[in-house]
């Protein structure tokens, strides 16, 4: 069910995605390039996946969270690009191939990244890929700036590099991830659920309670396979972040009590979409594959 869902999932957001890397002049060929190089250079979609899902389980068609599917993305994107450089996680591999640093150069790399945020906000923007009132439009960018931000993302990335080699506990580690990693998917549902016109607010604590549940799964999944995966399966280094003595779940709870709580924090968010009918399906599939997934 959930491979169906995403292959069509991903067809339709990576359409709207090429719409975007079209360079307004020669100049900028090599920016765009590096910029498309990122973003469409393979990729699980899980964030498009699951704005596309909440927009559907309040009853609305998915084509409404196109701009919410690609501004969730991009920003993913451009994250992953500056991640990967020199200054940051120094990685070489990503997606199975090299990063957008070692295919292009660095300086392209980071410019390629701010490219790719600025053309997030575009997109949540763009009447072409989103039909919702200025209104709803304007609370969409506000959560997406917030979320991306030093008070999310920025700030969860921030935390990261200064916790290397640093033993913290799990209420110190979840705070971490919670921004870093939890904060984009958070707004992945919140985009989805607000593009659908149709969400109150009841609907909308529902759908963060779902979110912020698979979005620490994510992050716990995502430890667990860098102990347990390999390279070729994984698309980038097996064991970074044990090379780099970053702390993660095994490291802190074990390998066997990471995992059972992967499955209590699926379980949690799938207790939360009680409310919800038979249209929230896929997003109860994401929580299932989240926790499942192996790479």
């Amino acid at each position: 069910m959930i491979a169906a869902y995403q292959a069509s999932s991903q067809a339709r957001v990576n359409a709207a995605l090429e719409t975007l890397f079209v360079a307004p002049s020669p100049e900028l060929n090599r920016l765009y390039d590096a910029m498309r190089y990122s973003v469409m250079n393979g990729g699980k979609r899980v964030r498009p996946l699951l704005a596309y899902a909440a927009c559907e389980a309040l009853g609305a068609v998915a084509e409404q969270a196109n701009g919410a599917a690609c501004a969730v993305e991009l920003i993913h994107a451009y994250s992953l690009v500056h991640d990967d450089l020199p200054a940051m996680d120094d990685d070489d591999l990503r997606r199975g191939q090299p990063t957008t640093h070692k295919a292009f150069d660095e300086a392209c790399a980071i410019l390629a990244g701010d490219g790719l945020q600025s053309l997030a906000f575009s997109a949540l923007l763009d009447p072409q890929l989103s039909g919702a009132s200025a209104e709803t439009r304007l609370r969409m960018v506000t959560a997406l700036a917030y979320a991306a931000g030093p008070a999310g993302m920025v700030g969860g990335q921030a935390i990261d590099l200064g916790s290397v080699g640093l033993k913290l506990d799990q209420t110190a580690l979840e705070y971490m991830h919670r921004h870093k990693t939890g904060a984009l998917i958070e707004a992945a549902v919140q985009l989805g659920a607000l593009a659908s016109g149709r969400a109150d607010a009841t609907q909308l604590a529902a759908l963060q309670t779902y979110a912020q549940a698979i979005g620490l799964a994510f992050q716990v999944q995502d430890d667990i396979l860098d102990v347990e995966s390999d390279t070729a399966t994984l698309g980038k280094r097996q064991g970074a972040d044990i090379a780099r003595d970053k702390p993660t779940y095994p490291a802190l709870l074990g390998l066997e009590a990471a995992k059972a709580y992967a499955l209590e924090l699926r379980d949690q968010a799938l207790h939360a979409l009680r409310p919800f009918d038979a249209a929230a399906e896929p997003l109860r599939d994401l929580a299932r594959y989240i926790v499942e997934r192996r790479h």
